[in-house]
């Protein structure tokens, strides 16, 4: 097995636990939180590191955006030796009582993407892996951190998504919308892999805050304080999932 030709990454270049932001510059802030870490390569939208956390080697690549992107990505990294993934993104909230700040862990995917297509059937769900949302779960509580848990929905065309459409996703309990865990799910269910994903929401659609145009100067959708502030929040949860992970292994 060689480098392979988008992550830019090889046998030994990565640990089994990989976490999965879409922003590149998102990696390096992630990275942060290892004990230590070292830039593995940086190729298009594929940034990885690779460092260790409490002792367990871990790795974080950033996705890009979309489910084409991820897929990319997850395929590539399990090549070469990875076998739990964990999304690390940001959300638009679908309903009324979750803020911009919150956290969310998916517990499912709605399938409304196009990429997931491409490997299984409609039929086949796109469901994150119990025990990751469970240690997910259980570090959020050892940390004192909120979160929000259940099925959110991947889509591709973040500019298309229209209200009644948004209405009907948000009355069928759907908690949120992103781009990418759908298939990180998929590809992890059919490899033999694990895989979950932990969201901080950075807009609320029902609302009609959704992350959209600001004015030079203004903090909204990602750059607002407390969007950030899950970041931190939620990156500290996933390395806890980790090593609780790791633990049980």
């Amino acid at each position: 097995m060689g480098i392979q030709p988008h992550i830019m990454c090889g046998p030994g270049d990565v640990a089994r636990y990989v976490l999965l932001p879409g922003d590149p510059k998102r990696a390096e802030k992630i990275a942060k939180f290892f004990d230590e870490y070292r830039l593995v390569a940086e190729y298009r939208q594929y940034v990885t590191f690779t460092g260790t956390y409490k002792g367990i080697p871990v790795s974080v690549t950033s996705t890009g955006i979309g489910c084409p992107a991820a897929a990319i990505a997850v395929e590539e990294l399990a090549k070469i030796g990875a076998k739990c993934f964990i999304r690390v993104g940001t959300t638009g909230a679908m309903q009324p009582d979750i803020d911009i700040g919150n956290i969310i862990v998916a517990t499912a995917a709605v399938r409304a993407d196009g990429t997931t297509r491409a490997y299984v059937p409609p039929e086949y769900p796109a469901v994150a892996s119990a025990e990751v949302v469970n240690s997910l779960l259980k570090a959020a509580n050892n940390l004192d951190v909120e979160v929000r848990s259940g099925v959110i929905l991947t889509g591709d065309a973040f500019y298309v998504e229209d209200q009644e459409t948004v209405k009907l996703w948000s009355y069928l309990g759907v908690l949120s919308v992103e781009m990418e865990a759908s298939v990180i799910f998929v590809l992890s269910q059919i490899k033999g892999l694990r895989a979950g994903a932990i969201l901080a929401v950075d807009g609320n659609l029902i609302k009609g805050t959704k992350k959209g145009e600001f004015k030079k100067g203004e903090k909204k959708g990602e750059l607002d304080p407390r969007v950030q502030k899950a970041i931190e929040l939620e990156t500290r949860v996933a390395l806890e999932a980790i090593r609780m992970l790791e633990e049980r292994s």
